[in-house]
């Protein structure tokens, strides 16, 4: 292991295991060590004064623990969905939002730097994709969001900028973090995995059985539309894409949630809606109608309410459960992307 290239949030226990066993410790020290980092917030090795000083000095020299850094905080004046923008080790900064739900609070996390998308409604995509997060980048965002809010974050939703299923490995390691015992020990079905629809990822996915909640971005219900919405999606068909939701359907036993961003004059008509019964028809899924937060360098408008209101309607008489989200964030650049997009330029 090149210990230079590790993030140490990102190593599991049974690496840090192995690791102290072959510096000739004990197997403990390592569960030890992952314990402190995800549960105790060490910002330091130095900290974790259970471990002899000798280790924790070779810990601090090889694999240095880096805290990320709260760059900006945005606090919404109609709720209190909170936008925090945090700075990596390379000087990069992500988005994470945290709202407050009847069930708790929840945080949408990033998984990249940017993204590759291209998505015409998302800030996320304007810069293009910079690069990966670690699995450790995705649960400190956790972590510094529960710290600066000191609140319980119950639920988590990858959801944030970047394709999840762009970072594939750091996302299945990011499950497996969360899980453990010794950390959070978050239940998986308190996550949802949100992807514009990569149809192949979704099928190996599905095989992973991981238990988190799939989400994917539909936001049409015809090929060409959706081409030109989301460029990203555009080598894989909307057949191509529902069968696979069908496959993680027929091997996980759960339905999939649709998130269907609505723009005025573009995708809310009614035909649109009928489209979406005739797609979805049969299928165990869930449509999540979302009233698009504007991005002022996409020039799109949401929808009103009444036509959200009309078009659930078209989807309630076609007998597919559909929710309208609560708007949350609006007044704090609360779309993906956004608030990174104004700290840059700034």
């Amino acid at each position: 292991m090149n210990l230079e290239q590790q993030d140490p949030h990102s190593l599991l226990p049974k690496e840090w295991e192995d690791l102290c066993v072959g510096w000739g410790l004990p197997a403990y020290r390592g569960r030890q060590i992952f314990q402190w980092l995800h549960q105790k917030d060490a910002t330091s090795f130095l900290e974790m004064t259970v471990l002899p000083e000798e280790l924790r000095r070779k810990l601090e020299s090889s694999i240095p623990v880096f805290e990320m850094q709260l760059a900006k905080k945005q606090r919404s004046t109609k709720d209190e969905t909170t936008k925090f923008l945090f700075r990596l080790r390379d000087g990069q900064c992500i988005e994470s939002v945290l709202m407050r739900y009847e069930y708790g609070y929840s945080l949408c996390i990033s998984s990249q730097v940017g993204c590759r998308m291209g998505c015409r409604f998302c800030a996320s995509t304007l810069g293009g994709l910079v690069r990966n997060l670690t699995a450790g980048e995705m649960v400190q965002q956790v972590y510094a969001a529960s710290k600066e809010a000191s609140v319980r974050i119950s639920h988590v939703v990858v959801m944030g900028c970047g394709e999840p299923f762009d970072n594939y490995d750091a996302l299945l390691r990011f499950f497996s973090l969360m899980r453990e015992e010794k950390g959070r020990g978050l239940s998986l079905r308190n996550i949802t995995v949100s992807t514009c629809g990569l149809p192949h990822r979704i099928r190996e996915f599905a095989d992973c059985h991981v238990g988190v909640t799939l989400a994917v971005s539909l936001h049409a219900a015809d090929d060409e539309l959706r081409r030109q919405l989301m460029p990203g999606a555009a080598r894989f068909s909307l057949d191509e894409l529902l069968d696979a939701c069908q496959y993680y359907t027929k091997e996980t036993g759960r339905r999939v949630t649709f998130e269907y961003a609505l723009i005025k004059g573009c995708n809310d008509g009614r035909d649109d809606a009928v489209r979406l019964v005739q797609r979805l028809r049969g299928m165990l899924a869930h449509v999540n109608l979302i009233p698009v937060n504007p991005v002022e360098e996409r020039g799109l408008a949401r929808s009103s309410p009444q036509r959200v209101r009309e078009f659930a309607k078209v989807l309630e008489m076609g007998r597919i459960p559909v929710t309208i989200r609560r708007e949350m964030g609006a007044d704090i650049d609360g779309a993906c992307g956004q608030l990174r997009n104004r700290y840059a330029r700034a």
